[in-house]
Protein backbone atom coordinates (compact mmCIF):
# COMPACT_ATOMS: atom_id res chain seq x y z
CA UNK A 1 0.00 0.00 0.00
CA UNK A 2 1.58 3.44 -0.94
CA UNK A 3 1.43 6.50 1.55
CA UNK A 4 -1.89 8.53 -0.07
CA UNK A 5 -3.99 4.87 0.20
CA UNK A 6 -2.25 4.63 3.65
CA UNK A 7 -3.60 8.39 4.64
CA UNK A 8 -6.90 8.04 3.12
CA UNK A 9 -7.57 4.67 4.75
CA UNK A 10 -6.71 6.45 8.02
CA UNK A 11 -8.57 9.13 7.64
CA UNK A 12 -11.38 7.00 7.14
CA UNK A 13 -10.94 5.22 10.21
CA UNK A 14 -11.01 8.40 12.32
CA UNK A 15 -14.29 9.81 10.76
CA UNK A 16 -15.89 6.40 11.05
CA UNK A 17 -14.35 6.71 14.94
CA UNK A 18 -16.21 10.19 15.45
CA UNK A 19 -19.17 9.37 14.11
CA UNK A 20 -19.17 6.51 16.15
CA UNK A 21 -18.59 8.90 19.36
CA UNK A 22 -21.28 10.70 18.28
CA UNK A 23 -23.64 8.15 17.83
CA UNK A 24 -22.81 6.83 21.35
CA UNK A 25 -22.91 10.67 22.79
CA UNK A 26 -26.77 11.21 20.80
CA UNK A 27 -28.26 7.85 22.54
CA UNK A 28 -26.40 7.79 25.89
CA UNK A 29 -26.28 11.41 26.46
CA UNK A 30 -28.53 13.61 24.33
CA UNK A 31 -31.52 11.52 23.66
CA UNK A 32 -33.57 12.48 26.46
CA UNK A 33 -33.17 15.92 26.09
CA UNK A 34 -33.70 15.67 22.26
CA UNK A 35 -36.98 13.78 23.05
CA UNK A 36 -38.68 15.93 25.66
CA UNK A 37 -37.35 19.00 23.45
CA UNK A 38 -40.61 20.94 22.49
CA UNK A 39 -39.25 21.07 19.18
CA UNK A 40 -39.90 17.48 18.56
CA UNK A 41 -42.72 16.88 16.34
CA UNK A 42 -43.10 12.91 17.60
CA UNK A 43 -43.25 14.15 21.13
CA UNK A 44 -46.02 17.28 20.08
CA UNK A 45 -48.81 14.25 18.89
CA UNK A 46 -47.58 11.63 21.12
CA UNK A 47 -48.95 14.27 23.90
CA UNK A 48 -52.70 13.72 22.39
CA UNK A 49 -52.32 9.68 21.85
CA UNK A 50 -53.54 8.92 25.73
CA UNK A 51 -56.68 9.56 26.87
CA UNK A 52 -56.25 12.00 29.63
CA UNK A 53 -58.33 11.52 32.38
CA UNK A 54 -61.20 13.69 33.91
CA UNK A 55 -61.34 16.44 36.02
CA UNK A 56 -64.20 16.36 38.04
CA UNK A 57 -66.18 18.40 40.97
CA UNK A 58 -68.64 17.33 42.42
CA UNK A 59 -70.94 15.69 40.29
CA UNK A 60 -69.39 17.87 37.53
CA UNK A 61 -67.03 17.08 34.59
CA UNK A 62 -65.18 20.02 34.23
CA UNK A 63 -62.06 18.89 32.34
CA UNK A 64 -62.05 15.62 29.39
CA UNK A 65 -60.70 14.77 26.55
CA UNK A 66 -62.58 14.18 23.14
CA UNK A 67 -61.92 11.79 19.94
CA UNK A 68 -61.08 13.38 17.31
CA UNK A 69 -60.54 10.35 15.14
CA UNK A 70 -57.68 13.19 13.62
CA UNK A 71 -54.05 13.24 13.78
CA UNK A 72 -54.40 15.02 17.25
CA UNK A 73 -56.28 11.85 18.28
CA UNK A 74 -57.56 13.33 21.64
CA UNK A 75 -58.19 17.15 22.65
CA UNK A 76 -58.72 18.38 25.70
CA UNK A 77 -62.15 20.50 26.57
CA UNK A 78 -62.84 22.82 29.40
CA UNK A 79 -66.77 23.16 30.74
CA UNK A 80 -67.18 26.42 32.56
CA UNK A 81 -63.56 27.08 32.15
CA UNK A 82 -63.32 30.57 33.69
CA UNK A 83 -65.11 29.34 36.57
CA UNK A 84 -62.45 26.62 36.99
CA UNK A 85 -59.27 28.11 35.42
CA UNK A 86 -57.21 28.65 38.01
CA UNK A 87 -57.87 25.62 39.89
CA UNK A 88 -57.15 23.54 36.53
CA UNK A 89 -55.25 24.77 34.74
CA UNK A 90 -54.75 24.03 30.99
CA UNK A 91 -53.23 21.24 29.22
CA UNK A 92 -51.13 23.23 26.29
CA UNK A 93 -49.25 21.65 23.28
CA UNK A 94 -46.12 22.49 25.26
CA UNK A 95 -46.50 22.70 28.74
CA UNK A 96 -49.35 22.16 31.46
CA UNK A 97 -50.86 24.59 34.49
CA UNK A 98 -52.74 23.72 37.26
CA UNK A 99 -53.82 20.13 38.21
CA UNK A 100 -52.97 19.28 34.76
CA UNK A 101 -49.41 20.10 35.80
CA UNK A 102 -49.41 18.62 39.17
CA UNK A 103 -51.13 15.25 38.67
CA UNK A 104 -50.17 15.20 34.93
CA UNK A 105 -48.66 11.75 35.68
CA UNK A 106 -52.16 10.50 37.10
CA UNK A 107 -54.09 12.19 34.24
CA UNK A 108 -51.98 10.95 31.17
CA UNK A 109 -51.89 7.46 32.23
CA UNK A 110 -47.86 6.76 33.15
CA UNK A 111 -47.79 6.99 36.76
CA UNK A 112 -46.47 3.58 38.15
CA UNK A 113 -49.50 2.87 39.95
CA UNK A 114 -51.60 2.95 36.23
CA UNK A 115 -48.72 0.25 35.16
CA UNK A 116 -51.53 -3.07 34.86
CA UNK A 117 -53.83 -0.84 33.33
CA UNK A 118 -51.13 0.27 30.39
CA UNK A 119 -50.54 -3.39 29.53
CA UNK A 120 -53.76 -4.17 29.24
CA UNK A 121 -54.41 -1.43 26.78
CA UNK A 122 -51.39 -2.29 24.69
CA UNK A 123 -51.85 -6.16 24.59
CA UNK A 124 -55.90 -4.89 23.18
CA UNK A 125 -54.58 -1.82 20.85
CA UNK A 126 -56.95 0.44 22.77
CA UNK A 127 -55.07 4.17 23.40
CA UNK A 128 -54.10 4.44 27.05
CA UNK A 129 -56.78 6.17 29.59
CA UNK A 130 -55.41 8.02 32.17
CA UNK A 131 -57.23 8.21 36.00
CA UNK A 132 -59.54 10.84 37.00
CA UNK A 133 -59.03 13.29 39.27
CA UNK A 134 -62.31 14.07 41.81
CA UNK A 135 -61.28 17.64 43.13
CA UNK A 136 -62.80 18.73 46.81
CA UNK A 137 -64.24 21.94 45.15
CA UNK A 138 -67.75 22.57 45.68
CA UNK A 139 -68.98 23.86 42.40
CA UNK A 140 -72.53 25.42 44.15
CA UNK A 141 -69.64 27.33 46.89
CA UNK A 142 -67.02 28.16 43.48
CA UNK A 143 -70.14 29.86 41.47
CA UNK A 144 -71.25 31.45 44.41
CA UNK A 145 -67.62 33.16 44.84
CA UNK A 146 -67.20 33.36 41.19
CA UNK A 147 -70.25 35.23 40.37
CA UNK A 148 -70.28 37.62 43.56
CA UNK A 149 -66.63 38.74 42.30
CA UNK A 150 -67.39 38.75 39.06
CA UNK A 151 -70.96 40.86 38.82
CA UNK A 152 -68.67 43.66 41.14
CA UNK A 153 -66.34 43.79 38.70
CA UNK A 154 -63.64 43.32 41.34
CA UNK A 155 -59.92 41.67 41.26
CA UNK A 156 -59.46 39.91 43.94
CA UNK A 157 -59.61 36.18 45.21
CA UNK A 158 -62.24 33.75 47.24
CA UNK A 159 -61.21 30.63 49.12
CA UNK A 160 -63.54 28.47 51.03
CA UNK A 161 -62.69 25.38 53.65
CA UNK A 162 -64.05 22.77 55.33
CA UNK A 163 -62.08 23.63 58.94
CA UNK A 164 -62.74 20.26 60.30
CA UNK A 165 -61.13 18.99 57.38
CA UNK A 166 -58.87 21.48 55.59
CA UNK A 167 -60.67 20.27 52.12
CA UNK A 168 -60.62 23.37 49.35
CA UNK A 169 -64.79 23.78 48.71
CA UNK A 170 -63.85 26.77 46.72
CA UNK A 171 -60.98 28.75 44.90
CA UNK A 172 -61.08 31.69 43.07
CA UNK A 173 -59.14 34.22 41.42
CA UNK A 174 -60.27 37.35 39.33
CA UNK A 175 -59.75 38.34 36.27
CA UNK A 176 -59.70 34.53 34.98
CA UNK A 177 -59.30 33.29 31.73
CA UNK A 178 -60.74 30.58 29.19
CA UNK A 179 -58.21 27.64 29.29
CA UNK A 180 -59.84 25.91 26.36
CA UNK A 181 -57.91 29.09 24.23
CA UNK A 182 -54.34 27.46 25.31
CA UNK A 183 -55.65 23.90 25.20
CA UNK A 184 -55.98 23.82 21.35
CA UNK A 185 -52.88 21.64 19.47
CA UNK A 186 -51.88 24.80 17.76
CA UNK A 187 -48.24 26.10 18.67
CA UNK A 188 -48.93 29.37 17.11
CA UNK A 189 -52.60 29.65 18.22
CA UNK A 190 -51.62 29.17 21.85
CA UNK A 191 -49.04 30.78 21.88
CA UNK A 192 -50.56 34.28 20.29
CA UNK A 193 -53.55 33.40 23.27
CA UNK A 194 -51.14 33.15 26.09
CA UNK A 195 -48.54 36.44 25.16
CA UNK A 196 -51.76 38.45 24.98
CA UNK A 197 -53.16 37.15 28.02
CA UNK A 198 -49.44 37.30 29.70
CA UNK A 199 -48.79 41.04 28.59
CA UNK A 200 -52.43 42.12 30.35
CA UNK A 201 -51.83 44.65 33.05
CA UNK A 202 -55.02 43.17 35.10
CA UNK A 203 -52.51 39.34 34.81
CA UNK A 204 -55.58 37.08 34.70
CA UNK A 205 -53.11 33.66 34.59
CA UNK A 206 -51.73 35.01 38.36
CA UNK A 207 -53.88 32.68 40.79
CA UNK A 208 -54.58 35.64 43.80
CA UNK A 209 -55.55 32.78 46.08
CA UNK A 210 -52.17 31.16 46.24
CA UNK A 211 -49.49 32.35 44.03
CA UNK A 212 -49.00 35.87 45.42
CA UNK A 213 -49.06 37.45 49.00
CA UNK A 214 -51.05 40.85 50.14
CA UNK A 215 -51.19 42.81 53.48
CA UNK A 216 -53.90 41.45 55.65
CA UNK A 217 -54.89 44.49 57.40
CA UNK A 218 -56.92 44.01 60.58
CA UNK A 219 -57.66 40.67 59.75
CA UNK A 220 -54.31 39.91 61.11
CA UNK A 221 -56.12 41.20 64.09
CA UNK A 222 -57.10 37.86 64.81
CA UNK A 223 -54.02 36.52 64.82
CA UNK A 224 -52.37 39.26 67.40
CA UNK A 225 -55.55 38.20 69.52
CA UNK A 226 -54.64 34.29 69.55
CA UNK A 227 -51.02 35.26 70.41
CA UNK A 228 -52.78 37.08 73.76
CA UNK A 229 -54.76 34.26 74.62
CA UNK A 230 -52.16 31.81 74.47
CA UNK A 231 -49.56 34.06 76.31
CA UNK A 232 -52.29 34.37 79.28
CA UNK A 233 -54.83 32.23 79.58
CA UNK A 234 -57.19 34.24 82.11
CA UNK A 235 -57.17 36.76 79.32
CA UNK A 236 -60.96 36.80 78.16
CA UNK A 237 -63.23 38.64 75.65
CA UNK A 238 -64.12 41.26 78.90
CA UNK A 239 -60.84 41.64 79.56
CA UNK A 240 -59.77 45.40 79.46
CA UNK A 241 -57.12 46.85 77.68
CA UNK A 242 -55.80 50.35 76.59
CA UNK A 243 -57.09 51.60 73.39
CA UNK A 244 -55.89 55.25 72.96
CA UNK A 245 -57.11 57.36 70.28
CA UNK A 246 -53.51 57.73 68.63
CA UNK A 247 -50.53 55.23 70.66
CA UNK A 248 -47.09 56.55 70.57
CA UNK A 249 -44.88 54.91 68.36
CA UNK A 250 -41.45 54.34 70.61
CA UNK A 251 -38.18 55.72 68.49
CA UNK A 252 -40.76 57.92 66.28
CA UNK A 253 -41.94 61.80 66.01
CA UNK A 254 -45.75 59.97 64.46
CA UNK A 255 -48.24 58.07 66.46
CA UNK A 256 -50.56 55.46 65.22
CA UNK A 257 -54.15 56.28 65.12
CA UNK A 258 -57.63 53.80 64.66
CA UNK A 259 -59.19 53.72 61.69
CA UNK A 260 -60.00 57.58 60.07
CA UNK A 261 -58.75 58.89 63.60
CA UNK A 262 -61.68 58.38 65.35
CA UNK A 263 -61.92 56.76 69.30
CA UNK A 264 -61.66 53.87 70.48
CA UNK A 265 -64.30 53.89 73.31
CA UNK A 266 -62.88 55.52 76.46
CA UNK A 267 -60.21 54.61 75.58
CA UNK A 268 -59.82 51.81 78.02
CA UNK A 269 -61.97 49.14 76.15
CA UNK A 270 -63.08 44.98 76.17
CA UNK A 271 -60.52 43.07 74.16
CA UNK A 272 -64.50 41.71 72.67
CA UNK A 273 -65.05 45.60 71.78
CA UNK A 274 -61.35 46.48 70.54
CA UNK A 275 -62.00 43.61 67.63
CA UNK A 276 -65.37 44.36 67.25
CA UNK A 277 -64.87 48.06 66.48
CA UNK A 278 -61.71 46.99 64.67
CA UNK A 279 -59.64 49.61 66.82
CA UNK A 280 -55.85 49.68 65.78
CA UNK A 281 -54.05 51.05 68.97
CA UNK A 282 -55.21 48.02 71.48
CA UNK A 283 -53.72 45.24 68.82
CA UNK A 284 -50.25 47.33 67.96
CA UNK A 285 -49.70 48.26 72.02
CA UNK A 286 -50.38 43.87 72.96
CA UNK A 287 -48.14 43.38 70.12
CA UNK A 288 -45.38 45.47 70.92
CA UNK A 289 -45.69 44.03 74.95
CA UNK A 290 -45.54 40.34 73.28
CA UNK A 291 -42.28 40.76 71.69
CA UNK A 292 -41.45 39.74 68.09
CA UNK A 293 -40.46 36.43 69.21
CA UNK A 294 -44.16 35.53 70.97
CA UNK A 295 -45.97 37.36 67.51
CA UNK A 296 -43.51 34.98 65.36
CA UNK A 297 -43.98 31.81 67.45
CA UNK A 298 -48.31 32.05 66.93
CA UNK A 299 -47.97 33.01 63.20
CA UNK A 300 -46.12 30.00 62.89
CA UNK A 301 -48.51 27.78 64.74
CA UNK A 302 -51.47 28.89 61.99
CA UNK A 303 -48.67 27.77 59.56
CA UNK A 304 -47.69 31.24 58.42
CA UNK A 305 -44.04 30.36 56.77
CA UNK A 306 -44.23 26.97 56.33
CA UNK A 307 -43.95 25.66 52.89
CA UNK A 308 -47.24 24.20 51.49
CA UNK A 309 -48.47 22.09 48.43
CA UNK A 310 -52.78 21.34 48.07
CA UNK A 311 -51.22 19.95 45.64
CA UNK A 312 -50.45 23.63 43.65
CA UNK A 313 -47.81 25.31 44.91
CA UNK A 314 -48.26 28.09 47.57
CA UNK A 315 -46.36 31.30 48.06
CA UNK A 316 -45.24 31.33 51.47
CA UNK A 317 -46.70 33.73 54.02
CA UNK A 318 -44.77 36.06 56.18
CA UNK A 319 -44.43 38.82 59.33
CA UNK A 320 -41.41 39.89 57.87
CA UNK A 321 -38.40 40.21 59.63
CA UNK A 322 -37.54 41.21 63.21
CA UNK A 323 -37.33 45.35 63.32
CA UNK A 324 -38.09 47.72 65.83
CA UNK A 325 -40.88 48.30 68.30
CA UNK A 326 -42.80 50.80 65.75
CA UNK A 327 -42.42 48.42 63.21
CA UNK A 328 -43.73 45.20 65.38
CA UNK A 329 -46.64 47.21 66.20
CA UNK A 330 -47.50 47.57 62.35
CA UNK A 331 -46.74 44.21 61.73
CA UNK A 332 -49.72 43.18 65.19
CA UNK A 333 -52.23 45.02 62.54
CA UNK A 334 -51.31 43.69 59.57
CA UNK A 335 -49.46 46.32 57.67
CA UNK A 336 -45.57 46.79 57.84
CA UNK A 337 -44.31 43.78 56.32
CA UNK A 338 -47.00 41.19 57.07
CA UNK A 339 -47.66 39.36 53.93
CA UNK A 340 -50.50 36.50 53.57
CA UNK A 341 -51.85 34.82 50.76
CA UNK A 342 -56.04 34.39 50.65
CA UNK A 343 -55.88 31.11 51.52
CA UNK A 344 -53.13 31.44 54.44
CA UNK A 345 -55.84 33.90 55.79
CA UNK A 346 -58.57 31.53 55.58
CA UNK A 347 -56.64 28.70 57.32
CA UNK A 348 -56.57 31.20 59.66
CA UNK A 349 -60.46 31.66 60.02
CA UNK A 350 -60.28 28.07 59.89
CA UNK A 351 -58.45 26.96 63.12
CA UNK A 352 -60.55 29.54 65.34
CA UNK A 353 -63.19 27.40 63.78
CA UNK A 354 -61.46 24.05 64.48
CA UNK A 355 -60.93 24.32 68.10
CA UNK A 356 -57.45 25.25 67.33
CA UNK A 357 -56.48 22.73 65.01
CA UNK A 358 -55.48 23.66 61.96
CA UNK A 359 -55.83 21.21 59.13
CA UNK A 360 -53.60 20.88 55.67
CA UNK A 361 -55.52 22.52 53.08
CA UNK A 362 -55.86 19.98 49.73
CA UNK A 363 -57.74 20.14 46.60
CA UNK A 364 -57.73 16.35 45.38
CA UNK A 365 -60.53 14.35 47.11
CA UNK A 366 -60.13 11.19 45.24
CA UNK A 367 -58.01 9.60 42.14
CA UNK A 368 -59.95 6.77 40.33
CA UNK A 369 -58.40 4.69 37.46
CA UNK A 370 -60.14 4.15 34.47
CA UNK A 371 -61.71 1.04 35.92
CA UNK A 372 -63.29 2.67 38.32
CA UNK A 373 -60.99 1.77 41.56
CA UNK A 374 -60.19 4.35 43.93
CA UNK A 375 -56.34 4.70 43.43
CA UNK A 376 -56.02 7.27 46.12
CA UNK A 377 -58.06 9.01 48.44
CA UNK A 378 -56.97 11.91 50.86
CA UNK A 379 -57.24 11.42 54.36
CA UNK A 380 -57.81 14.82 56.12
CA UNK A 381 -54.29 15.44 58.30
CA UNK A 382 -53.79 17.83 60.71
CA UNK A 383 -51.07 20.59 59.97
CA UNK A 384 -50.34 22.23 63.58
CA UNK A 385 -51.89 23.14 66.93
CA UNK A 386 -52.78 27.28 66.48
CA UNK A 387 -53.86 27.40 69.68
CA UNK A 388 -56.02 25.74 73.36
CA UNK A 389 -59.52 24.70 72.52
CA UNK A 390 -60.50 27.10 75.29
CA UNK A 391 -58.61 30.08 73.64
CA UNK A 392 -60.71 29.20 70.17
CA UNK A 393 -64.31 29.27 72.16
CA UNK A 394 -62.56 33.15 73.24
CA UNK A 395 -61.81 34.38 69.96
CA UNK A 396 -64.80 32.28 68.22
CA UNK A 397 -66.97 34.53 70.65
CA UNK A 398 -65.44 37.84 70.05
CA UNK A 399 -65.74 37.14 66.22
CA UNK A 400 -69.27 36.29 66.05
CA UNK A 401 -69.57 39.83 68.47
CA UNK A 402 -67.57 41.59 65.15
CA UNK A 403 -70.43 40.48 62.69
CA UNK A 404 -73.39 40.46 64.88
CA UNK A 405 -72.44 44.25 66.20
CA UNK A 406 -69.49 45.18 64.88
CA UNK A 407 -67.78 45.86 61.61
CA UNK A 408 -69.07 42.63 59.64
CA UNK A 409 -72.51 43.41 59.88
CA UNK A 410 -72.94 42.34 56.09
CA UNK A 411 -71.61 39.11 56.82
CA UNK A 412 -74.76 38.28 58.54
CA UNK A 413 -77.31 35.38 57.16
CA UNK A 414 -80.52 35.05 58.78
CA UNK A 415 -80.97 32.35 60.94
CA UNK A 416 -77.09 31.60 61.00
CA UNK A 417 -74.45 32.63 64.03
CA UNK A 418 -71.35 34.15 61.80
CA UNK A 419 -68.31 34.71 63.39
CA UNK A 420 -65.85 37.07 61.18
CA UNK A 421 -63.00 39.60 60.59
CA UNK A 422 -62.78 42.77 58.15
CA UNK A 423 -59.93 44.13 56.97
CA UNK A 424 -58.76 47.48 55.40
CA UNK A 425 -55.23 47.13 54.33
CA UNK A 426 -53.19 50.33 53.54
CA UNK A 427 -51.01 49.49 49.85
CA UNK A 428 -49.38 52.65 49.45
CA UNK A 429 -49.62 56.42 49.35
CA UNK A 430 -52.72 57.80 47.84
CA UNK A 431 -53.41 54.01 46.74
CA UNK A 432 -56.96 52.52 47.75
CA UNK A 433 -56.76 50.10 49.91
CA UNK A 434 -57.42 45.91 49.59
CA UNK A 435 -61.09 44.83 51.44
CA UNK A 436 -60.77 41.65 53.22
CA UNK A 437 -62.63 39.66 54.83
CA UNK A 438 -62.47 35.77 57.21
CA UNK A 439 -64.91 33.86 59.04
CA UNK A 440 -66.71 31.23 59.86
CA UNK A 441 -70.15 29.62 59.96
CA UNK A 442 -72.63 28.32 61.92
CA UNK A 443 -70.93 29.44 64.78
CA UNK A 444 -71.82 26.36 67.08
CA UNK A 445 -70.36 23.93 64.64
CA UNK A 446 -68.22 25.65 61.63
CA UNK A 447 -69.03 23.68 58.21
CA UNK A 448 -67.12 26.37 56.36
CA UNK A 449 -64.01 28.81 56.68
CA UNK A 450 -64.11 31.64 54.33
CA UNK A 451 -61.53 34.29 52.84
CA UNK A 452 -62.39 37.01 50.81
CA UNK A 453 -59.68 39.65 49.11
CA UNK A 454 -60.54 42.33 46.95
CA UNK A 455 -57.54 43.69 45.41
CA UNK A 456 -56.48 47.69 46.10
CA UNK A 457 -58.14 49.61 43.48
CA UNK A 458 -60.91 46.87 42.34
CA UNK A 459 -63.92 48.49 44.89
CA UNK A 460 -63.09 52.27 44.44
CA UNK A 461 -60.94 54.53 47.11
CA UNK A 462 -63.57 53.72 49.66
CA UNK A 463 -63.21 50.46 49.66
CA UNK A 464 -63.88 48.10 53.18
CA UNK A 465 -63.78 44.79 54.42
CA UNK A 466 -67.04 45.24 56.18
CA UNK A 467 -68.57 46.83 52.81
CA UNK A 468 -67.24 45.24 50.25
CA UNK A 469 -65.61 42.14 50.85
CA UNK A 470 -68.07 40.71 53.73
CA UNK A 471 -71.38 40.45 51.41
CA UNK A 472 -68.94 38.36 48.89
CA UNK A 473 -68.03 35.55 51.91
CA UNK A 474 -71.82 36.10 52.87
CA UNK A 475 -72.62 34.49 49.48
CA UNK A 476 -70.01 31.86 49.48
CA UNK A 477 -71.38 30.76 53.29
CA UNK A 478 -74.60 30.28 52.69
CA UNK A 479 -73.56 28.51 48.92
CA UNK A 480 -72.36 25.85 51.22
CA UNK A 481 -74.40 25.45 54.10
CA UNK A 482 -77.38 25.47 51.47
CA UNK A 483 -76.15 21.75 50.81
Amino acid sequence: MNGTLKRVAVACMVMFGLLLLNVNYLQAVKAEEYREDNRNFRRFFQRYENQRGRIIAGNEVIAESVDTKGDIRFERRYRNGRLYAHVIGFFAPESERGIEAAQNKLLDGTSADLVVRRAVDLLTNKPTRGADIELTIDPRAQRAAYESLRRAGRKGAVVALDPQTGAIKAMVSLPTYDPNELAVPNKGKVAQAYNKLDADKDQPLLNRAIETTYAPGSTYKVVTTAALLSEDDTVGPQTTVDAPQVLDLPGTSVGLPNYAGAACGSGRVTLQFALEKSCNTPFAKIGMELGYEKMKEQAARFGIGEPLQIPLNVAPSSIGKKEDDAALAMASIGQRSVQMTPLQMAMVAAAVANDGTVMKPYLVDKVVSPDGDTLEETEPDELSEAMSPDAARKLRQMMVSVVAQGTATAAQIPGVTVGGKTGTAETSDNAPPHAWFIGFAPAENPKVAVCVFVQSGAAGDRATGGGTAAPVAREVMQAVLRR
